[in-house]
């Protein structure tokens, strides 16, 4: 099982369709038991009850901009979450100028109660959170309001310890395996001695992860998801509706192709899918994969429910 997962719970545009709620994206990091939301839209925590995902394990929140679509399921979870016996973990929400404002007027004039520690940070380009294996960035894109992509990345991970290689030197599996994987030189009854730094690959490079508000062509985002193992970029339009893509300060799936090339990322997730292509009596969706792998081949289109694991 991956240890790094996306969850999409919306990835409609506007509001929600039949089958598409709107936005909402869970990261999970499973060995840590840390769950980080983007987005909040209507309903969200809905969606949470229907997928694997669960609040008690919730740190972080980042909305990326105001547009009710990205933020009216806010106040609604975090007082289920604070109605869910025995949570007291703190959560941190980092988005744009005057969500603080409007998220503690809304809990405020609706006598809402928060039973643990609840955070809001305004966010600036650049550097907002890091801990001892995590860095987060963001940037400013290209959208009616201000508007925000965020980059997850991991520090170097340590290399993989060698298994096999340890028990051929006669190394009995067990707890000496601890101490060579933490770097030790341990004598054995045999007289051998092993060094643990032979038996560790190189550190292996951390992953990326950048997801995008709305926005339209920006070399903003080209810049944020240089090298990224996934880019979540909207969609909302086909190339055909551009006109009304440049008007709303919204992406077309061939823009965000394009976007995805430039950066040189590995995989392209494109969500965030205007309702007017989920017609009952044909879809179109078929036409936005087609439209955008014609740009950039390893492109994928979200679902809600679906969840990704980056390797």
């Amino acid at each position: 099982m991956p240890d790094l997962i996306l969850t999409f719970l919306g990835t409609g545009a506007g509001a929600p369709s039949r089958t598409r709620n709107v936005t909402s994206l869970g990261l999970q990091w499973v060995q840590r038991g840390r769950l980080w939301l983007f987005d909040c839209g209507e309903a969200t925590q809905h969606q949470v009850l229907r997928s694997a995902l669960r609040l008690s394990r919730l740190e972080h929140i980042y909305i990326t901009h105001l547009h009710g679509d990205h933020v009216f399921g806010l106040p609604g979870l975090l007082a289920s979450r604070s109605l869910v016996k025995d949570i007291e973990t703190p959560v941190t929400i980092f988005g744009p100028p005057g969500l603080e404002e409007w998220l503690w007027t809304t809990l405020r004039l609706t006598h809402t109660g928060i039973g643990y520690p609840l955070t809001v940070q305004t966010v600036t380009e650049g550097l907002i959170y890091e801990d001892e294996s995590r860095q987060v960035f963001c940037r400013r894109l290209a959208h009616r309001v201000e508007s925000f992509g965020y980059a997850a990345i991991e520090k170097p991970r340590p290399g993989a310890f060698d298994a096999e290689k340890a028990l051929a030197l006669g190394v009995p599996s067990g707890p000496l395996f601890g101490r060579l994987k933490a770097g030790e030189t341990l004598t054995l009854d045999s007289g051998r001695s092993v060094n643990g730094l032979a038996l560790i690959a190189p550190p292996r490079p951390g992953r990326k992860v950048v997801i995008c508000g709305d926005t339209g062509p920006t070399p903003a985002v080209v810049e944020l998801a240089r090298g990224a193992n996934i880019l979540v970029h909207e969609a909302t339009f086909l190339a055909e509706h551009m006109d009304r893509a440049q008007e709303s300060g919204h992406s077309t799936a061939a823009g965000a192709a394009a976007t995805a090339r430039e950066a040189g990322v590995e995989t392209l997730i494109l969500t965030h899918i205007s309702p007017r292509y989920e017609s009952d009596s044909q879809s179109r969706l078929p036409e936005l994969l087609v439209e955008a792998r014609a740009i950039f081949p390893n492109t994928l289109l979200a679902e809600d429910f679906w969840s990704f694991g980056v390797g």
